[in-house]
């Protein structure tokens, strides 16, 4: 969530004391246009300027004491415009030499006698603290010991902002936005005193109250839009349900090659009771590697054929769409028309295809993005599949719905997305979770190795290609350079080469076009080679069932998520697979991250611990454009308030509160919100 509406206030920058066109410039560069884009502008961290007792201070700690100058400032110049001064105090009756460095104007500040503040690095063998702030005046208490730190540019300084919060809170209007049930049940302030505190903090106390009550302002509001925006995606939805024809979907289930396990009925019960519904499907289907999430979306497009409607499914690559395209055709036995649209068909075949699609002689169309342009149109479309889409905001979701405005509309990841990132990036949606594998999968056999045992693994890949298995080599991506990059997984190309044969091995990597990767992976495919030598683009639902063997080079420099997609590109079969992770970690994450994956191949688990480790914004490898931006809240240390907002905004909205004249304020904002999503 953006804050831009949690206040709202009448007047410009200019109302403002000594704010002139200069400043307004300056502050437009933050990106401050209004008064309550200064009071959003929250202190990053606080500096405690409260006096310490030296005796008891740390060594290497940054104080700040005060204490009597007792020798006269010696100022000393060394090298190029480089100088130190020099002068002792005494601190609870402890002599101190200071020091300041390319300071030379103290020389006239620091008088005998005078009582002073400093504050700096206590050096406690050497009684020498290193001067980074020297101050006449000595905090006392009605001075602020936690000195806001604010991120400004140029001439800005923090006092003169301060100057400019104090104005505004002056003249702004700022509307409670927590109903007052709930601020007295969770003992949280108005929300005008948090922002006060946040900005002028006297203690820890109250700072900490300051922030709790804000971050629950964030999460409470960020929630509420959710809810609201589901409300909204299932009130747009059909007139009436879906009709689809039971026992022709149980005959279709009877000519699976393979019994559905419990988790994958139970998901496609809640997917059939969403389409039955007048109202617009909105589900997220999350489940690990493997757990057969393909074939659910199957059973719902099948049914959807047997009512009258299409369905599209949309995915990341070309390599995957013919692959689910080939797949769903092994399924279908040519009961359901399938194609194909991906950038690749052009001319005569797209014109056709497209007309195809239009007059409704397709019922599923497998694509890439091209399935969103606009020369894609559909005669009944019913149902709307992404696969992949977790690196989509709600926009770019939206956009992708609205193809077919009545349309139902299923996502499905198999990034397992922990509890809390899923309430905050899919929180307009309902979730269901596969959480069990198929029958005769066994589980995938990790291990760590280090770099020198390299003729081991060699040793154990020729076993595994011995028995005709195939297996995969992944090389890191060096962000600092492409060119790396390539040379890096070349380099590693070459040794596989030396070990196994040129004709046996083949290379994937960023600098190769998509015609070149395509080419490569085919040949794989086909069994054609055995060895793939590739950087992370083989991470996407690649599916080669005869591939048993994950090997994984410079595993350290991997999140747990994308270890855990990488070795789920083995083990789709009823073989046993091996993933081997080669990495000499020299950090104590590095270490337990290799340690995790040789001790669990759950998902959702590792999905846990990795946005423990990481922080949700590295969590899905991009910054992802659907997490919300909070100023204070943290959907990793505020789980259990995020849960808490959660539910307490979806009981306002049921039970009708939100419409009540006391919450008119914070409905308006809601809407806002809701209002500032809207694509034109």
């Amino acid at each position: 969530m953006h804050n831009q509406h949690l206040i709202e206030s009448e007047f410009p920058l200019t109302e403002l004391k000594g704010v002139g066109p200069q400043t307004v410039i300056k502050l437009n560069d933050l990106g401050i246009h209004s008064l309550n884009d200064i009071l959003l502008h929250l202190p990053y961290r606080y500096e405690d300027e409260s006096i310490v007792d030296i005796n008891t201070a740390a060594d290497g700690e940054k104080i700040t004491v005060a204490g009597e100058v007792y020798s006269s400032p010696q100022l000393s110049y060394f090298g190029r415009n480089r100088s130190k001064i020099a002068f002792h105090m005494l601190v609870n009756q402890v002599a101190v030499r200071v020091e300041f460095f390319n300071q030379p104007y103290l020389k006239h500040q620091v008088v005998i006698g005078d009582t002073v503040s400093v504050t700096g690095k206590w050096q406690r063998s050497k009684q020498i603290i290193q001067g980074s702030k020297f101050s006449k005046t000595v905090n006392d208490d009605s001075d602020l010991a936690l000195v806001p730190q604010y991120s400004l540019k140029g001439q800005l300084k923090p006092k003169q902002f301060q100057k400019l919060v104090t104005q505004a809170l002056e003249l702004t209007e700022i509307t409670p936005m927590i109903p007052d049930e709930l601020s007295k049940k969770y003992k949280l302030w108005d929300l005008k005193q948090a922002i006060e505190v946040l900005h002028f903090p006297e203690e820890y106390t109250s700072l900490k109250q300051a922030k709790r009550t804000f971050a629950f302002c964030e999460l409470f509001l960020f929630q509420l839009k959710m809810r609201m925006l589901n409300m909204k995606e299932h009130a747009t939805g059909l007139s009436v349900g879906i009709d689809y024809d039971i026992n022709a979907v149980k005959d279709f289930i009877g000519t699976l090659p393979f019994e559905l396990t419990e988790a994958q009925k139970k998901s496609v019960n809640e997917i059939f009771r969403d389409i039955k519904l007048p109202i617009r499907m909105n589900r997220l289907l999350q489940g690990d590697v493997g757990s057969g999430k393909t074939v659910v979306a199957a059973i719902a497009m099948f049914a959807m054929k047997t009512a009258g409607f299409q369905s599209a499914l949309m995915v990341p690559t070309e390599i995957l769409a013919e692959q689910h395209a080939e797949s769903l055709a092994m399924l279908y036995h040519n009961d359901v028309r399938i194609a194909l649209l991906t950038s690749s068909v052009k001319g005569k075949k797209r014109q056709i295809l497209l007309a195809q699609l239009a007059a409704g002689e397709i019922d599923v169309i497998v694509g890439t993005h091209a399935l969103i342009q606009d020369e894609v149109l559909f005669q009944r479309l019913g149902l709307v599949i992404t696969d992949e889409q977790h690196r989509f905001g709600v926009n770019q979701r939206k956009r992708l719905r609205e193809k077919g405005a009545e349309a139902n509309v299923l996502f499905m990841t198999a990034t397992p997305i922990p509890r809390t990132l899923a309430i905050s990036v899919f929180g307009e949606m309902d979730v269901t979770t596969i959480r069990e594998m198929p029958k005769g999968r066994k589980p995938i056999i990790t291990s760590w190795a280090k770099h020198e045992e390299m003729q081991i693994i060699y040793g154990k890949t020729l076993e595994e290609l011995n028995k005709g298995r195939q297996a995969y080599v992944i090389c890191p991506l060096i962000e600092a350079s492409e060119k790396l990059d390539v040379q890096n997984t070349v380099e590693v190309y070459e040794q596989f080469c030396q070990q196994f044969g040129t004709e046996k091995v083949g290379l994937l990597h960023g600098r190769m076009s998509s015609e070149e990767k395509d080419a490569v992976m085919e040949r794989f495919s086909k069994h054609e080679l055995s060895i793939l030598v590739s950087t992370t683009v083989v991470e996407v639902g690649v599916n080669v069932p005869n591939a048993t063997m994950m090997i994984i080079i410079d595993a350290e420099r991997f999140g747990l998520s994308t270890l855990h997609q990488l070795r789920g590109r083995v083990g789709r079969s009823d073989q046993q697979s091996y993933c081997i992770l080669i990495s000499n970690p020299s950090t104590e994450t590095g270490i337990e991250r290799m340690q995790i994956m040789c001790q669990t191949t759950d998902g959702f688990q590792l999905s846990e611990k990795d946005l423990e480790m990481r922080g949700p914004g590295d969590f899905f490898g991009v910054k992802q454009s659907g997490l919300p931006d909070f100023k204070v809240a943290d959907i990793v240390e505020d789980y259990r308030m995020l849960e808490v907002a959660r539910d307490e905004a979806a009981a306002i909205i049921l039970n009708g509160e939100i419409d009540k004249p006391e919450n008119s304020g914070l409905k308006n904002r809601v809407q806002l919100e809701l209002n500032d999503m809207e694509i034109d």
